[in-house]
């Protein structure tokens, strides 16, 4: 593997080549491998979102790393450790002694793993009604959870010394879910420069594979940091085959310096999963992809309308962390439901992340979330999977908060606010609250015109009788069962005349 990973960096060297010519092109692209794809956006354009995806909706992301060992805070410990003045800052003097004394990787040989089983993990995903899993492979914080060539500073050799993506994905395939990974080593560039303004290990030289370059955040990497970057991303693609590739946030931040990469990088990946077969997906946030050419990804929010292209929400049961820390503020089943529903409406998926504690076990509290939202979907999950928007995505009077970071400024959905999704000629109507003895659905009224199809029956998910129902200028008006099949989210079938 290491004469691979060799290869390759020569290779990708090569296909670089130097930096962009004024028109923003690059030299030939040698080492991309053959296919359909080009490293230009004119040709990336030509990308389609695999079925599997469009038809997935729901997904596990996972944030597992040396920053789930100290517990505290959120998983930004790592840099706020060495931020003079954070409060992270004084608990890890008061805790564990100087920076330049006990450092971040003083952590590594504590993340263990020792109680990790990933097939038990993937089981617990399916069961929650996942059908992809995304694991992180690289925090900001520049440990790889990988075997990786190109750093002695990864999982395989130190701390669990074990190939975390490797077993994950072997677990999660044969459950019959999609694995991806996510990448946030762009982040590494910056991420520890605190420790250049204090007596810290992020001096010593001997720690900079870890530690990174530790650069201001506003100065653009330089090609050594980028080629690195690269060539990790293809050696993940290589090695372990993933289907989603999730970026985070800074390759937006330092556009111009990562730009000819991510060309490089997508016309490689989309050209290698033409020659597996498969259909794979590039998510990115903010502005780094032109719309189109991968899938557009939303952190902690969601939109408030229907968007004519795939997207995605990334969030996580925890409200205050993405990794693991002691004293988590855990989202409710019933507001991840709601989330799910709302998103699907309006064209989107979920991407749900939990947080395991450094010896692999996922917490209690975690696993019963998981669990909760899984009979949910085990009874309502045909009005999800599979299914595509309808003309309007929904109707009631709760304003959604639209944009990034506002998940928690939407309030309260009522019994009458309902989202639509559809499956050929079957409508699907569910109200986000129980909507009482009655569920009114606007939409579907006769003066509207919207749903042009006659009604032939009404069904609720996971009820076996049809109901009585009757349409006319206020709309459709559907008399339910006192007791619903589940407290949450409430999904009805709508079935027309033939």
């Amino acid at each position: 593997m290491r004469m691979v990973a060799a290869s390759l960096a020569v290779m990708l060297i090569l296909a670089i080549g130097g930096e962009p010519t004024v028109a923003g092109e690059t030299k030939t692209p040698i080492a991309i491998p053959p296919g359909p794809f080009q490293p230009n956006w004119e040709s990336l354009r030509n990308y389609k979102v695999p079925e599997w995806y469009l038809d997935a909706k729901f997904g596990i992301f996972i944030h597992w790393g040396v920053y789930s060992v100290p517990a505290y805070d959120n998983e930004w410990y790592p840099r706020h450790m060495y931020v003079k003045g954070h409060h992270v800052f004084q608990h890890h003097l008061q805790t564990y002694g100087p920076q330049d004394k006990f450092g971040y990787k003083d952590f590594i040989p504590m993340f263990t793993a020792e109680k990790w089983d990933p097939k038990e993990w993937a089981r617990l995903f399916k069961e929650a009604g996942a059908k992809y899993v995304v694991l992180v492979a690289e925090h900001h914080d520049g440990f790889a959870l990988w075997d990786s060539a190109y750093t002695e500073w990864n999982a395989a050799k130190m701390g669990p010394k074990r190939d975390i993506v490797k077993e994950l994905a072997e677990a999660v395939r044969a459950e019959g879910l999609v694995f991806g990974v996510s990448y946030h080593r762009a982040e590494n560039w910056w991420f520890f420069n605190g420790g250049r303004e204090i007596p810290s290990d992020v001096q010593d030289p001997r720690y900079r594979g870890l530690y990174g370059p530790a650069q201001p955040r506003e100065k653009p990497p330089n090609e050594e940091f980028l080629k690195d970057w690269l060539l990790r991303a293809c050696e993940l693609v290589d090695k372990y085959r993933p289907q989603i590739f999730w970026f985070d946030w800074y390759i937006a931040e330092q556009h111009a310096a990562f730009e000819p990469y991510l060309r490089l990088f997508a016309a490689y990946y989309y050209n290698r999963a033409a020659e597996w077969g498969v259909g794979v997906v590039i998510n990115y946030k903010l502005h780094a992809f032109p719309e189109g050419t991968a899938v557009w990804d939303i952190e902690r929010g969601k939109l408030d309308r229907m968007h004519p292209f795939f997207w995605q929400t990334d969030t996580s049961i925890c409200k205050r962390s993405w990794g693991y820390i002691k004293n988590h503020d855990y989202r409710t089943p019933d507001s991840i439901v709601d989330d799910l529903v709302d998103i699907v409406s309006k064209n989107g998926c979920l991407l749900l992340n939990i947080a395991p504690r450094p010896d692999g076990t996922i917490p209690e509290e975690q696993q019963q979330i998981l669990r909760e939202v899984g009979k949910w979907l085990e009874i309502n999950g045909e009005a999800i999977y599979g299914t595509r928007p309808w003309i309007v995505y929904g109707e009631g009077p709760t304003k959604v908060a639209g944009g990034a970071f506002k998940e928690l400024e939407t309030p309260p959905f009522t019994g009458r606010d309902i989202r639509f999704t559809r499956k050929g000629k079957i409508l699907y109507a569910i109200a986000l609250a129980d909507p009482g003895e009655e569920m009114v659905i606007q939409s579907l009224s006769t003066n509207l015109r919207l749903y042009e199809d006659e009604v032939a029956e009404v069904w609720m998910l996971g009820y076996d009788k049809p109901l009585e129902w009757r349409r006319d200028e206020s709309g459709l008006r559907v008399k339910l069962p006192q007791q619903k099949p589940s407290p949450h989210a409430v999904a009805l079938k709508i079935v027309p005349k033939e």
